[in-house]
């Protein structure tokens, strides 16, 4: 029996997009009041950080003084900066000076605080802000001043010393000193990294020394076998932030200064040679081309933290850290 075929192909079943789950349409159907709230800051972060930036790093190649329109030099500013400036390499010395220095004596001294303050039972909130109130006070241009009182001749300082047989004069006024005077004004601001080293001192757990102090830990063996590995996440968390913030210091060495980074150049700090030339001598341009290689050092000497960060700092809850 034979059958008829018609020739024509069969036709395949018509599919349709399948529609989203009514879940996933709700989820999507709520997200639009984010970017809502959301528009103001994306405009602000737009207008005053993305386009200024572009800007900046447009005027970095050219002569631009504030007041004619930039000329185009191309990699003019970047050469003279490394190659024919020998304040800037002394602005660039004097900085790592100070962040060497300061940066590990604030941390040190906020985490002594920090343990002293664990330590203690009555009185410790009074204490702790005690301790924080430098914070908050000393970035102001008026402390600034007055620790610049307290360290230029006559002042309460080289007197104090002078009673006791150390007679340097004063240190603002030496070369030798007057970076000394910033990072002792620096070091006097540990409140803000003791309260997170606190913080941080308060999350390790009382079994850890309990089970040092019966395999026959001592104090400093238990200081260096729980305390400095359970804490190292936090070492690292403020090593970077005063680190970012030790390179853009400002106010201090305008204030102790006098604005020129007197004496002799010893409190030419790079932001404060980058306002100089910048500001003062109008040469915006260059200025703009000292603040992007001020990023990328930052950047770069970040990253290098970041990496490093895998072989010292032990996180609790990962393995292979």
């Amino acid at each position: 029996m034979s059958t008829v075929s018609t020739g024509a192909p069969a036709r395949a079943p018509r599919t349709t997009e399948p529609e989203p789950p009514a879940a996933e349409r709700r989820h999507r159907e709520r997200q639009w009041p984010g970017y809502v709230f959301l528009t103001p800051w994306m405009i602000g972060a737009a207008v005053l950080t993305l386009v200024p930036m572009a800007v900046s790093l447009y005027l970095s190649f050219t002569d631009y003084n504030l007041f004619d329109p930039p000329r185009w030099v191309g990699l003019r500013n970047y050469q003279e900066m490394l190659t024919e400036d020998p304040r800037f390499w002394r602005s660039v010395g004097t900085t790592l000076l100070y962040v060497v220095v300061a940066v590990p004596l604030k941390l040190l001294l906020a985490l002594g605080a920090a343990m002293l303050l664990r330590s203690l039972g009555r009185g410790r909130s009074f204490y702790r802000s005690a301790f924080y109130a430098p914070s908050l006070l000393g970035a102001s241009m008026s402390i600034a001043l007055v620790w610049r009182a307290l360290f230029n001749d006559g002042g309460s300082v080289p007197q104090v010393l002078s009673a006791v047989g150390i007679d340097v004069g004063g240190w603002v006024g030496d070369p030798g000193l007057a970076v000394f005077v910033i990072v002792l004004l620096t070091v006097w601001q540990f409140g803000a990294p003791m309260v997170i080293f606190l913080a941080g001192l308060q999350q390790i757990s009382p079994d850890l020394y309990e089970a040092a102090a019966l395999d026959g830990a001592g104090r400093w063996r238990q200081f260096v076998s729980v305390t400095v590995p359970m804490l190292s996440p936090v070492v690292f968390f403020n090593l970077v932030l005063e680190m970012i913030q030790s390179f853009q210091v400002f106010t201090p060495a305008f204030a102790v200064s006098g604005g020129d980074g007197g004496p002799a150049d010893s409190t030419m700090f790079y932001t404060l040679y980058l306002y100089e030339r910048g500001f003062t001598a109008s040469h915006m341009g260059y200025a703009a081309a000292m603040a992007w290689l001020l990023l990328i050092v930052i950047g770069v000497i970040t990253l290098i933290l970041f990496r490093t960060s895998r072989s010292w700092v032990f996180y609790a809850d990962t393995e292979g850290r």
